[in-house]
């Protein structure tokens, strides 16, 4: 019976038949909800990729190095310079050069020093830059601007800039002005087995002198120059009792004349090279002899070598010819091995010393033979201990150039 009542109608007898591909409203919530999602991914990664990645520094760094700024690590960024004449005087080497560094895309910088340009022709000061001597590594070798090809071989001779065989090949010292001695051992290059003995045996500190008429000379050079020593080149020439006393080929003769002495004097030089200077050989009759003299100081002059003299003649010239010319110059005190024996080179070498004491230097010469050469081996390293310094001629020449 029907009484017209919702309540006497079946439960779910009013729902409506879904059409087909119709869609139930849950969902449709998820549909819209995941699609929410993704506009919100998309926005995030979209501000996301308009800001600058945080591991790109470079551009900022470059800002701040242009800038005048540093980064807040001072250490650990380096400050990059576009370009400009160094600031940082501790840099040595640096004066007067345009530096520039360069960041590269590693994180490295790179540095760049190039001379500078010079606005006028003041000097040009490099601090810490040893000025005498060469590199010990190279000092068996000479320098290329210091020598002149010849028909006697190679000359040394001044660079352009003046820079002289004197300065290049001296041996280094310490410039204190204590007690100095310079000892200067003759006659290598005569004997092969002395030459080689004197060379392994003196103390580096020793001046070694060889005969220009000795054999295999250029050898025995670079081998002294490995060992540290200074050379000197000894040269023969014209003694008072000439010919009954020679010293040998190419002896320089007060009557052969400029020319021939020249010659002479060009032949010996070409011998070897790396020396400071040169040493007579005997010469009595010819260092007394003024015109003589000043044919060959002047040519040492402009060699730009030194002369020193054995001290042997009491008529000698050298001295005040050299000064004039401008050849620096040096004068031997004492020959410590007239009297061949150890004892009696031991009391010269004492009174070397007392006489470097007394005037605050002092020069000693020897020849090589083996008791002198044993004597002064043993005699230098005592005298060290005792605060005297073993010096090379070089350092106690006489040079006019000296200021």
């Amino acid at each position: 019976m029907d009484t017209g009542s919702e309540l006497d109608k079946p439960l779910g007898q009013d729902r409506r038949n879904k059409r087909p591909g119709s869609r139930p409203r849950g969902s449709l919530r998820l549909w819209l909800a995941s699609i929410a999602g993704v506009v919100v991914i998309a926005g995030a990664g979209f501000v996301a990729l308009q800001q600058a990645p945080l591991r790109q520094q470079e551009p900022q760094m470059q800002a701040e190095a242009q800038s005048g700024s540093q980064p807040a690590s001072a250490e650990a960024l380096p400050v990059v310079i576009e370009g400009g004449e160094v600031a940082d005087k501790r840099l040595s080497g640096d004066s007067g050069a345009n530096v520039q560094r360069t960041l590269t895309n590693e994180g490295q910088v790179v540095t760049t020093i190039s001379p500078a340009d010079r606005g006028n022709d003041g000097p040009i000061i490099i601090s810490g830059a040893e000025t005498v001597g060469q590199d010990p590594r190279v000092a068996h070798l000479p320098v290329p601007e210091l020598l002149e090809k010849t028909e006697f071989g190679r000359l040394p001779v001044k660079g352009a800039d003046g820079y002289r065989p004197f300065d290049a090949y001296a041996r280094p010292w310490s410039g204190a002005r204590g007690t100095r001695l310079a000892i200067v051992v003759g006659g290598l290059g005569l004997s092969q087995t002395g030459t080689q003995y004197a060379i392994a045996t003196l103390p580096e500190e020793i001046t070694l002198a060889f005969a220009a008429t000795g054999n295999s000379l250029q050898r025995w050079l670079q081998e002294s120059r490995r060992a540290g020593h200074e050379v000197l080149l000894q040269v023969p020439f014209e003694p008072f009792n000439y010919p009954q006393t020679d010293p040998g080929p190419h002896t320089l003769l007060v009557e052969d004349g400029p020319q021939q002495n020249l010659a002479d004097l060009h032949w010996a030089m070409g011998r070897i090279t790396n020396y400071t200077g040169i040493m007579n050989f005997m010469g009595a009759r010819f260092l007394s002899d003024q015109k003589a003299t000043e044919t060959v100081m002047r040519e040492l002059a402009k060699r730009g070598v030194l002369f020193l003299d054995d001290g042997t003649s009491a008529r000698t010239v050298t001295e005040p010819i050299a000064g004039a010319v401008g050849v620096p110059h040096a004068q031997a005190d004492i020959i410590v091995d007239a009297k061949v024996g150890r004892t009696d080179i031991m009391k010269k070498l004492d009174d070397a010393e007392r006489i470097a004491r007394r005037n605050g230097s002092a020069i000693a010469v020897a020849s090589a033979f083996e008791e002198s050469v044993d004597a002064i081996a043993a005699w230098a390293n005592e005298a060290k201990a005792r605060g005297v310094e073993i010096v090379s001629v070089s350092a106690l020449a006489d040079d006019p150039e000296d200021p």
